[in-house]
């Protein structure tokens, strides 16, 4: 179980209404750590919020979108009295999937700003603070997206990348302080956000990772980043690393996402 005396007495789960981050919450919540959970659906975020307060910690809800210019301002008035111990990013889901020229560039930006301008953002200002106590832990949620380019999803798999050698230099910069950073790579998890794009995870062969599992193994590494490759992912992460061929191992890996997507 996470330590509440690193990474408490409260944590932010940014995207912490459900799926994995709802996990988060929950496993936190076991911990005797306090949460502010922010998400955009306030349906799915007052529940999660019901639960876990009914382990007994302190919850503050804020129903928001990263995107709104207003965000930061937003979380900081509920935070700034706080003492933030944790922050998980886990609110990078892929808003536009679509071939690149032919789309609609205010949507790829959309892509954009919410995986790499609020991740920076929000990590800018509680790791700053966290630095400044000597103590805590970042935990972004990345993707084996971000390992290799994709049809459709070329900007998304970018901003994935981004966020993998992002945090491994923020690693180096707060490890001497105290401050565990990681990247938690996913691949294929069982959310709701999956089964609401309708993507085929009864594939033989697939392997589809459950949300608890992989919050679980994100708080248990905290300490062990700068990456952490969840659900048994690590043999694909390092063979989509190779240098060789990428024609190759982009070609083939297009072609098995192909198959994940619904039958039109």
């Amino acid at each position: 179980m996470i330590d509440k005396d690193a990474y408490g007495p409260w944590a932010v789960v940014a995207g912490g209404s459900e799926g994995v981050g709802a996990s988060f919450a929950h496993q936190l919540a076991d911990a005797g750590i306090n949460l502010v959970l922010i998400a955009r659906k306030p349906g799915p975020l007052e529940r999660t919020a019901t639960e876990v307060r009914a382990k007994g910690v302190d919850v503050h809800t804020l129903p928001l979108d990263l995107l709104d210019p207003g965000a930061p301002k937003a979380i900081r008035a509920v935070t700034d009295g706080l003492d933030v111990g944790l922050l998980v990013f886990n609110a990078g889901a892929n808003t536009y999937g679509h071939e690149f020229v032919g789309g609609e560039l205010d949507r790829v930006q959309g892509v954009i700003d919410l995986n790499i301008t609020s991740q920076l953002a929000l990590t800018h200002h509680f790791g700053a603070r966290m630095k400044e106590r000597g103590r805590g832990g970042i935990l972004l949620v990345g993707s084996l997206a971000g390992y290799m380019g994709q049809a459709r999803l070329s900007v998304y798999s970018a901003v994935k990348a981004f966020s993998r050698v992002f945090a491994e230099g923020l690693w180096l910069e707060l490890a001497p302080h105290g401050v565990h950073v990681l990247e938690l790579v996913l691949g294929v998890t069982r959310t709701p956000a999956m089964e609401r794009a309708g993507l085929r995870m009864d594939l033989p062969g697939l392997d589809v990772a459950d949300p608890d599992d992989v919050a679980r193994e994100g708080l248990e590494h905290l300490a062990d980043g700068p990456l952490w490759v969840a659900g048994g992912n690590l043999t694909t992460a390092e063979r989509r690393s190779v240098v060789r061929d990428r024609a190759g191992l982009v070609r083939g890996a297009h072609e098995a996402s192909q198959r994940l997507l619904p039958k039109e």
